[in-house]
């Protein structure tokens, strides 16, 4: 009994290793594609949806990489400007998930993840289809930290599995502020790294009392005031060359780092209109099915973060925070981590653009304010990283030296809870704290308005900010439209609204209407 249970837990360990050895370009297209197929969805349209998906995380996955390798080398320099001399390695995420999948247990979550996801959804406690398998190293992280403290096996699964259902009660939550900064429908992303928004939310609640954080701050109304300077390729060059003198570059250098800088500007946009393209004729096929066979519930599929990679306001804040990170690992007292190859803080930004609904103004506070929390963070965790990497063997540690990751994911989440199971008083009481949190950010983001309607310009009542989606669609103000538009429109479905009889209430301006919902009203055969 025991040689077979031994052979069948070999077997799964060299599937789940096969599948998540394709990698996610190759992996969520391959699942996207069964989902389309089971959608009932043409397989003509199958195909080109989960190549075109495979194509933009390709793409997308370049494009993070172009920016990284151009922006690191900046940082490293501009860190001997700063005579930083600090002990602990910085691997950044890629370096912290080879070597978390090289842990001996670390194939069981994924048959883990996908047991609780199949029994939240069974029993409707979550709208959200978790298809991001490779992020489950996430997970197996966690347990590795929560096993570090407390030396105990069942504890790490219990705190992972909590994990795993705040991340899909966050896709939940998420989903129709990421269909309005994106344009695509039916898709979330269920990602630990939103989870940081716990720690943001009470700081974002004080930014409202502050005048200037309640004004339009998104890439599309910053560049409505400023022009061609807030352009995607313009605001790049400038970032660029800014950092490049900030890190001693030549005038070559630093201009070729705005050139750069500009390109991956430039291109982000350009292929999150390839995720839209993909994931469009997917979402659609997913709703008509639920209307057809399951009274119309929903079902949100949960990606990886990349697909909000289009939103500049995220690019900016990143490399903003890049010298701010510097400067503060080098006047922390306590820190030993020199900032290097995690230095794009994607573990704060993702957290923050949609809790701010892509506010340029409250992201960079929030990033500014928070960035002590990462560099501590790394501080802490940074015995618990360099103790896994020996353990499995995956890097060659020399003696006295320390690895650890400058942008750590969820620094507070894990502390807390590994330690609350370590039974230390205090970590105890922030974990229960951190969850009243999450449940007022899960109550307020389902109840406050999306980002394209949440902040109102000064002097008017009912405009609201445009979104980057629909700033690439036509407005009425702009196209001339006939009466044979609308001919073999079906509007039965139009009600007048009891509360709205009299004439103050009638729109008398387009523009009131720009930005509403029509795709329920279809021509008729």
């Amino acid at each position: 009994m025991l040689l077979n249970g031994g052979i069948k837990m070999e077997i799964l360990q060299n599937i789940v290793n096969y599948v998540l050895n394709l990698g996610a370009a190759v992996f969520v297209p391959l699942i996207m594609f069964l989902i389309s197929i089971a959608a009932r969805l043409k397989l003509s349209k199958a195909v080109k949806s989960a190549l075109t998906l495979g194509v933009a995380f390709s793409g997308m996955t370049l494009v993070v990489n172009y920016m990284t390798d151009a922006i690191s080398p900046a940082a490293k320099s501009m860190s001997k400007l700063l005579h930083l001399n600090l002990t602990a390695i910085d691997q950044g995420w890629p370096g912290v998930a080879a070597i978390t999948w090289s842990y001996k247990a670390a194939f069981l979550f994924f048959p883990f993840l996908l047991l609780i996801n199949s029994i939240m959804l069974t029993f409707k406690w979550t709208k959200t289809l978790n298809v991001d398998m490779w992020n489950v190293w996430n997970k197996i992280f966690t347990y590795v930290v929560v096993l570090y403290f407390t030396n105990n096996a069942l504890f790490g699964f219990i705190v992972a599995g909590i994990q795993i259902v705040l991340e899909l009660k966050a896709g939940d939550m998420w989903q129709r502020h990421i269909e309005d900064l994106t344009g695509i429908p039916g898709v979330t992303v269920p990602h630990f790294i939103s989870l940081f928004a716990v720690i943001l939310m009470p700081l974002n609640k004080l930014l409202d009392f502050i005048p200037i954080m309640n004004k339009p701050a998104d890439a599309n109304s910053i560049q409505k005031k400023i022009g061609i300077f807030a352009d995607n390729s313009v605001m790049g060059a400038i970032i660029g060359v800014l950092l490049g003198f900030g890190a001693g570059y030549s005038i070559a250098g630093s201009l070729k780092l705005a050139i750069e800088a500009a390109a991956a500007m430039t291109m982000f946009p350009m292929i999150s209109k390839l995720f839209m393209e993909a994931l469009n004729p997917i979402a659609d096929a997913m709703n008509q099915m639920m209307k057809d066979h399951f009274k119309g519930r929903e079902v949100f599929i949960g990606l990886d973060w990349p697909i909000l990679a289009g939103r500049n306001e995220l690019w900016v804040t990143v490399i903003i925070l890049v010298p701010v990170m510097l400067i503060m690992a080098m006047f922390l007292p306590g820190n030993t981590v020199l900032p290097f190859a995690g230095i794009i803080n994607l573990s704060f930004v993702v957290a923050a653009l949609l809790l701010t609904g892509a506010n340029l103004w409250r992201m960079l506070t929030l990033g500014i304010i928070t960035t002590p929390i990462f560099l501590y963070g790394a501080t802490y965790f940074a015995p618990v990283i360099t103790n896994l990497a020996k353990s499995t063997g995956a890097v060659n540690v020399k003696a006295g030296q320390q690895l650890s990751w400058s942008t750590f994911e969820g620094p507070d989440f894990r502390l807390l809870f590994a330690q609350a199971f370590n039974g230390k008083w205090w970590a105890v009481v922030g974990a229960i704290v951190w969850l009243l949190i999450f449940v007022w950010m899960y109550k307020d983001q389902n109840k406050v308005a999306i980002p394209s309607q949440r902040y109102v310009l000064t002097g008017t009542n009912n405009i609201t900010v445009e979104s980057q989606k629909n700033s690439e669609t036509k407005t009425l103000n702009n196209d001339k439209y006939q009466i044979d538009d609308i001919k073999g429109l079906d509007f039965s479905d139009v009600h007048k609204n009891k509360n709205s009889s009299s004439k103050s209430n009638i729109i008398s301006d387009t523009n009131a209407i720009n930005g509403l919902d029509f795709s329920n009203y279809k021509k008729k055969d």
